[in-house]
């Protein structure tokens, strides 16, 4: 085993110990080399979204019946040089699924848009580049689902609790480099953090 402080997968201790408990994986796992053909065990049951191959296609490709395209949010800077921004759908980029099995996951085609994650704070489970969608019409929080939010203009993705007093607690994955960050109710106003919704489906890129 390397020592507590190196790991193979360039993550702290904190975080290598986590995966193993959550997948079930005898202790110092994460620790040694994999093989090309291994891979890590996810308890999909347990997760609140899905982790799929993403379809290829381009835009000449055409829709097939019971098919919809999704748009893109992205951060959209108000004025050049300001440094301040708000999240809008980008127009040209879109991703494409099929309506009856968003429907058969309670998901409206009309209320779901994707999302780009940036940064490592959800490594491993999703690393930058990686693609989420989320359902516009789930805003309510239920402890420990991940959520898109708009954090002043930021878009960022998070796993989501509920705190007394109508506060929230933000977590991350990568909880060694991206601590959990509290706001109470004034400070969510403060902040202009607003839930865009719940995500259901995710593409995982390694």
């Amino acid at each position: 085993m390397l020592s507590s402080n190196r790991h193979s997968r360039g993550i702290g201790e904190t975080m290598a110990r986590w995966i193993e408990q959550e997948l079930d994986l005898e202790p110092g796992f994460v620790d040694r080399p994999l093989d090309a053909a291994e891979r890590l065990p996810v308890k999909q049951a347990e997760l609140p979204y899905e982790l799929e191959p993403v379809g290829v296609w381009d835009d000449e490709t055409p829709l097939e019946d019971g098919e919809v395209e999704l748009p893109f949010l992205k951060e959209v800077e108000l004025s050049a040089g300001s440094g301040r921004t708000v999240i809008h759908e980008a127009g040209s980029r879109k991703m494409r699924f099929g309506a009856r099995t968003m429907r058969a996951r309670g998901v409206e085609p009309a209320n779901a848009v994707c999302v780009t994650v940036t940064g490592n704070s959800m490594e491993p489970v999703l690393r930058a580049g990686a693609t989420v969608s989320i359902d516009r019409g789930t805003t309510r929080i239920h402890d420990g689902d991940m959520y898109a939010i708009d954090h002043d203009g930021q878009l960022r993705v998070k796993q989501l609790y509920r705190l007394p007093g109508g506060g929230i607690r933000l977590r991350s994955f990568n909880r060694d480099e991206h601590p959990d960050e509290e706001y109470s109710l004034e400070q969510i106003e403060r902040h202009k953090i607003r839930v865009l919704g719940r995500v259901w489906w995710g593409a995982m890129f390694f």
